[in-house]
């Protein structure tokens, strides 16, 4: 089967002004996206969704689709989910696997995109996000701090670091990391009947694939541009 990519590049952004079409690794950050998703054995179609001329000029010199984004769905509460029906309706709503990647993670390990189609196809599941395990930022370890006196106590429950202080004695913990989102047209078009609500479009049947600590970079601030800088140079062996 083939799969649909919907590049997400909204234009504004309150961590970091114009994150999406800024230089990373020597090229505008959406590039890499733009570079992974075309390079994907299962994608056919790629497409920028985009309110940005920057980024949409940047999809058409990579030679993609775009689709332009209304105001009402650039805004900084606009649902990615809405943006990405808007771009998966003015495409025809292509058969097959949609997925959404956002231009703003310039940096995500080869074969991502690919092994998150396989698994949703496979597995006949609604949908497939990859997630990254959380390393020292462990829930475990989450305090709270009361603001007058500076005393520690625990996020939950009685125990502080549920009696746990060393990092290989915590349980398993994954976050969503950005990478990708592969769904079925009927999930992202909400038609598998799920309450309403910011995740109804992952479905139902929800599965992970993991990536390794690191190995994706989604650019929220200057801290991560420069981290994803780094790596970007460091592989095609530029000094820094």
């Amino acid at each position: 089967m083939s799969a649909t990519a919907i590049i997400l590049a909204r234009g504004g952004s309150k961590g970091l002004p114009g994150k999406n079409t800024a230089e990373v690794g020597g090229r505008a950050c959406i590039a890499w996206t733009i570079d992974a998703a075309t390079g994907a054995e299962r994608v056919t179609r790629v497409c920028v969704s985009s309110d940005d001329e920057r980024a949409l000029s940047a999809a058409r010199a990579a030679g993609v689709e775009t689709v332009e984004r209304p105001p009402e769905l650039a805004g900084d509460s606009s649902r990615v989910d809405d943006a990405a029906r808007h771009a998966f309706v003015q495409m025809g709503e292509p058969e097959g696997t949609a997925v959404i990647l956002y231009a703003n993670v310039p940096v995500r390990p080869d074969g991502l995109i690919d092994r998150a189609v396989v698994m949703l196809e496979e597995s006949g599941c609604d949908s497939v996000q990859s997630y990254a395990p959380v390393g020292k930022h462990h829930p475990w370890w989450t305090a709270r701090v009361d603001s007058g006196t500076g005393v520690v106590g625990p996020w939950e429950g009685d125990l502080l670091n549920h009696g746990v202080h060393r990092r290989q004695d915590l349980p398993r913990a994954c976050v969503p990391d950005g990478g990708v989102i592969a769904c079925t047209p009927d999930a992202l078009m909400l038609r598998l009947g799920v309450a309403e609500g910011p995740h109804a479009f992952f479905g139902r049947d929800r599965r992970g694939v993991m990536t390794g600590e690191g190995e994706v970079i989604d650019i929220d601030s200057r801290v991560d541009q420069i981290v994803a800088d780094a790596i970007l140079r460091g592989r095609a062996g530029v000094p820094l």
